[in-house]
């Protein structure tokens, strides 16, 4: 009896896995579909974590301190925001839930700019470590940025000698660790840009391995020549180009104007100029209520603009301008949106308009028997500090397409973290894309219309962001890289967020690892702060001299 059980013994122990006596790995993700991030197709494989990387991907015979059961579910890199707006969330509340629920492990802040001053960058890097975050974050410094700081808020052009400091502040930001320069040339003071300045301001960030970075200087019916003086501003100034959140918004040309767009940005890509563009999956865009009036009315700084907002002599000249179209200096979003009527108010911030958000500018006036360019402005002036905003339905779906199918367009929300999960970003702004954006990807354009194939989308949202930004460490589920990953059931993957309620949670993304620490635990934010600042390839770091 004695030797029949010990013949069972040795039989049930042959049959167990080889597992190591001790943990060997802090996570190992086991049995799922991976997608390495650079296009391939899925394969079978087990990857296992320790101290922050990605230490083997295959058949993982050691055991992790945590053990995931991925089986059935696709396993792949973080996916990277390349088009963010936390930099200034961060600095109070470091968990961003909005964007680890996407599956979002990276983000790329600084269409505004820093929240702080070139001279301040640096610790205000240093401030996110110590405080701790959840995703990694890295962030352009913005152009207007300096302007301001050398010009002030007025449309005014720089002496040579205010063009230089402008530069040095530029120079600055760069050797603290910013991406880049941005610029976002339809809002004010950022329109009263110069292209030949701003080529002067690339070349200081192009010197120093950084991008140039731009809310074009319109989006209607102006689109390709910005895009054209987007391209312009790098090759001359020697910078890589983003185009920020790519979109033709001018209804007359939909279905012409982005096929010409991506022509121009294929032809400037084959005689090399490092030009690329990111894109959310909305038809709407999100802004503040500031950009129905045109940039002459803001070029002697915001308080002369609510000064003119309050004459009704300008109220009647300006709405002879938006019924009269888009100029090369305003875009004119109501116009291109097709009248007020495609114009949603999203965030008034006050209580007498509440009951009209979600509801379009005309039916708002008819309801108030008011013009509906008189509620904007009204609710601009009552709500000044704040800043409402409104929903500018304006993009063509088959655009949106066009735009997602381009090999060298990423992904990103134009959406901050918002400070606690289920509320409005820290903008302020309910659209969909602060809580949707990334799943909406893989759930509506890849499984359920084909638009683009799991690892091309993949692709776009991994390996060529964190590429284009020099991030070569991640992107990518290889041995020895940062292990930022996510794990989704591709059935089960859903963009709940909707124009009604902008704020739902995804579903079906599991598990979510930032530099190796799990932030997302079977669908719940840990509270782990596991991210890290990533700084651009300026970066000089700055030298203590002990005097001692």
């Amino acid at each position: 009896m004695l030797k029949q059980l010990i013949t069972a013994a040795v039989i049930f122990s042959m049959a167990l896995p080889l597992y190591a006596t001790d943990s060997d790995y802090d996570v190992v993700i086991r049995g799922g579909r991976v997608l390495d991030g650079a296009g391939n197709p899925w394969v079978p494989a087990d990857v296992a974590v320790k101290n922050g990387l990605i230490v083997k991907v295959g058949e993982v015979t050691g055991l992790g301190v945590r053990e995931i059961d991925a089986t059935g579910k696709y396993v792949t890199p973080g996916w990277i925001d390349m088009m963010d707006q936390s930099g200034e969330a961060l600095r109070h509340v470091g968990l961003a839930p909005n964007k680890i629920n996407m599956g979002v492990t990276t983000l790329i802040g600084g269409e505004g700019g820093t929240p702080v001053e070139a001279e301040e960058i640096d610790a205000y890097f240093h401030e996110l470590e110590t405080k701790g975050i959840s995703v990694n974050f890295g962030t352009y410094y913005s152009a207007t940025q300096a302007r301001v700081a050398v010009l002030g808020e007025g449309d005014d052009d720089p002496t040579p000698a205010q063009l230089e400091e402008m530069k040095k502040l530029v120079a600055t930001a760069m050797d603290a660790g910013a991406m880049g320069i941005t610029t976002a040339l339809i809002y004010p003071p950022s329109a009263y840009h110069k292209t030949a300045n701003l080529i002067e301001l690339a070349r200081v960030a192009g010197s120093k391995g950084g991008l140039y970075a731009s809310h074009i200087r319109g989006e209607s019916a102006e689109f390709l020549d910005a895009v054209k003086e987007a391209i312009r501003i790098g090759e001359e100034g020697g910078a890589g180009v983003e185009i920020f959140h790519l979109k033709a918004a001018y209804y007359p040309n939909w279905g012409k104007d982005m096929k010409e767009a991506l022509k121009l940005i294929d032809a400037a890509r084959a005689r090399g100029v490092n030009v690329a563009a990111d894109l959310y999956p909305y038809v709407a865009g999100g802004t503040g209520l500031e950009v129905t009036a045109p940039n002459w009315v803001y070029a002697d700084g915001v308080e002369k603009a609510l000064e003119r907002l309050r004459d009704p002599a300008i109220r009647a000249k300006l709405k002879d301008e938006i019924k009269a179209g888009p100029t090369p200096s305003w875009t004119n979003l109501v116009y291109v949106s097709g009248g007020w009527k495609n114009v949603v108010l999203a965030n008034s911030y006050l209580d007498e308009y509440t009951r009209f958000h979600g509801k379009n500018f005309d039916d708002i006036g008819r309801e108030l028997n008011r013009d509906p360019a008189d509620v904007a402005w009204d609710i601009m002036l009552k709500a000044y500090p704040e800043r409402p905003f409104a929903l500018y339905f304006m993009m063509s779906e088959d655009d949106v397409r066009t735009a997602m199918k381009a090999p060298w367009a990423s992904i990103g929300s134009d959406a901050a973290s918002a400070l606690k999960e289920g509320d409005f970003d820290a903008l302020g702004l309910p659209h969909p894309r602060s809580y949707g954006t990334f799943p909406r990807i893989v759930a509506h354009y890849v499984r359920d219309e084909g638009v683009l194939t799991l690892p091309e989308a993949i692709r776009k949202m991994t390996s060529w962001p964190a590429a284009r930004m020099g991030l070569m460490g991640r992107g990518l589920i290889r041995e020895g890289l940062k292990a930022d990953i996510t794990v989704f059931d591709f059935d089960q993957i859903e963009d709940t967020a909707s124009w009604e309620n902008p704020t739902a949670k995804p579903k079906g993304i599991d598990y979510v690892l930032v530099n190796g620490g799990i932030v997302l635990d079977a669908g719940h934010h840990t509270g782990a702060t596991p991210g890290k600042v990533l700084r651009g390839p300026g970066y000089k770091p700055v030298t203590v001299v002990n005097k001692d």
